[in-house]
C-alpha cells in the first residue's frame, strides 16, 4: 500500500507537469521550454493501458533532423510511463516551442545509442548520475519527422 508521502509526492509530480504542458502551449515554449541549458519538447502519446492522449514535457537533443529524448526516470529503476506508450504507439506528435510536428519514434539502437549518449553527457552531465543511480541501461529515443 503507498505510503501518504508517496500519494502526495505523485500527486505533486503530476500537478507541476500539467502546470508545465499549460504554460508551455500558452507561451509556444518562450516559458517552460527549457530548463537552464536544457532544451524540452512536449511529447504527445497515447496511454498503452487507457487510450488517454497524455502530454508529457522531455528534455531533448538534436541529431541532425532529428529529436532525441531519454527515459532517464532521474535514474529510477523503472522506465518512465511514457517510454511503455512511446513502444505501444511510435507515431505521434510533438511540440518543439510553437512547432507541432509529427513524428514516428524509434528506440536507439545499441551503438546508436552509445554516440548519442556521448552527446548527450557532453551537454548535460546530470544524466551520468542518472546512470550511476540504476542498474537499466537508460533508452534514448530517435524522434524522425515525418515529411
Amino acid at each position: 500500500m503507498k505510503s501518504l508521502q508517496e500519494s502526495f509526492m505523485k500527486f505533486s509530480t503530476q500537478l507541476f507537469l500539467s502546470f508545465h504542458v499549460f504554460i508551455y502551449r500558452l507561451t509556444n515554449g518562450k516559458i517552460m521550454g527549457a530548463f537552464g541549458a536544457n532544451s524540452i519538447l512536449l511529447l504527445d502519446m497515447v496511454g498503452r493501458k487507457s487510450g488517454k492522449k497524455r502530454t508529457t514535457p522531455v528534455m531533448y537533443i538534436r541529431d541532425g533532423d532529428n529529436y532525441v529524448i531519454t527515459a532517464s526516470a532521474g535514474g529510477a529503476d523503472t522506465n518512465p510511463a511514457w517510454y511503455f506508450n512511446l513502444k505501444s504507439n511510435p507515431a505521434t506528435t510533438i511540440q518543439v516551442l510553437d512547432q507541432k510536428i509529427n513524428i514516428i519514434a524509434q528506440e536507439a539502437s545499441p551503438d546508436k545509442r552509445k554516440k548519442l549518449w556521448t552527446q548527450l553527457t557532453s551537454l548535460s552531465p546530470q544524466f551520468k548520475q542518472y546512470e550511476k543511480k540504476t542498474k537499466r541501461i537508460i533508452p534514448m529515443f530517435i524522434l524522425r519527422p515525418v515529411k
